[in-house]
């Protein structure tokens, strides 16, 4: 399994999480990128836009929600999951209901079920 050539962004203010995740990936020969802040996310998609963002909800500063609104206003078509601790099913509904995004991924997450959920994205 795996989709050689595509790139997944990483928004995660955890840095284990960051890297647990770009470990996982690039196990899969999903080439990675990361950014601590939805702030340096929103950078990041500037000057290189990836074919996926995995988003973490809770960051300090700007969160996962205002991050996804600020993608989703510039860059519509792009791919973007959100993986949070948040498994209430108002956040839920709130993720994939309400605002649209292609997966809701609650941590913590199996290996399998994350590489599964951006394989199927990238395909």
């Amino acid at each position: 399994m795996g989709s050689f050539g595509k790139k997944v962004l990483v928004v995660d203010d955890e840095a284990h999480l960051r890297d647990l995740l770009q470990s996982l990936l690039e196990l899969n020969n999903i080439s990675t990128s990361c950014a601590s802040s939805g702030e340096e996310c929103l950078l990041m998609l500037e000057s290189s836009l990836p074919d996926l963002v995995l988003l973490d909800v809770m960051m300090p500063g700007m969160d996962g929600w205002e991050v996804f609104h600020r993608i989703k206003e510039k860059y519509e078509h792009l791919p973007v999951v959100l993986l949070t601790a948040r498994n209430h099913d108002f956040d839920k509904m709130m993720g994939l209901d309400i605002l649209k995004a292609e997966d809701y991924i609650t941590k913590p997450f199996g290996n399998d079920e994350l590489i599964e959920c951006v394989c199927s994205l990238l395909d």
